[in-house]
């Protein structure tokens, strides 16, 4: 298993890019357009502290980080170390409700939290392995995948009504996307999630 996380050159005092090396990971320091790190050219991850999570929260520097990071075409992520309700900012629980609620439905970026660097860096390898390993986990944001089976899940994600989750249980269910095209009503309707209108809508678009 090769990982190769890129690190921008400020997260250097962090400490966790030596962290990450002494878990055997391949770390490559440099000046980074949008987040703090990135996975294999996949996941790009944007790393606060509670604190900073707040801060940029008041200077209004969170949304357009969050703009930033969409634009890579990249898997985006959001690490915030720390609890960010426990700092001595005087800002009220609403308004980190609502940032946070942002960052996870209007931007569509995962926020997960933290307990320090040492649990950041195993959420990162963790991210990692699963990006290596997992068929169904596929780049979505303008940027086309590159080996087969992620080529597979992008077409199928791209039909009517079909997300990433139902793209992996059809082809999990059919195997090919030849079989998915040829199935009839009754055969796409068994998949679960999909049932009997996306299962006619799924035949008639391909008959179209």
């Amino acid at each position: 298993m090769c990982i190769t996380i890129f690190a921008d050159n400020r997260e250097k005092v962090s400490g966790i890019p030596e962290l990450l090396s002494v878990k055997k990971i391949s770390v490559v320091m440099g000046q980074l357009a949008a987040g703090d790190y990135i996975i294999n050219n996949e996941i790009v991850i944007e790393r606060k502290t509670n604190i900073d999570f707040v801060q940029s929260i008041i200077d209004n520097r969170l949304f357009g980080q969050c703009a930033k990071l969409r634009k890579t075409g990249m898997v985006p992520l959001m690490i915030v170390e720390g609890n960010p309700f426990k700092t001595r900012h005087n800002i009220k629980p609403e308004a980190i409700k609502g940032a946070l609620l942002a960052v996870c439905i209007s931007w569509q970026i995962p926020v997960i939290r933290s307990s320090g660097k040492e649990d950041t860096v195993h959420l990162m390898i963790t991210a990692s392995k699963q990006n290596i390993n997992f068929p169904g986990f596929v780049r979505w944001g303008g940027i086309k995948p590159k080996n087969k089976q992620s080529q597979q899940h992008y077409f199928i994600q791209s039909l009517p009504g079909i997300g990433p989750a139902l793209a992996n249980r059809l082809l999990v269910y059919f195997i090919t996307i030849e079989n998915i095209i040829f199935a009839d009503i009754e055969s796409l309707a068994k998949v679960e999630g999909i049932g009997k209108t996306k299962a006619t809508n799924l035949f008639k678009f391909f008959r179209s």
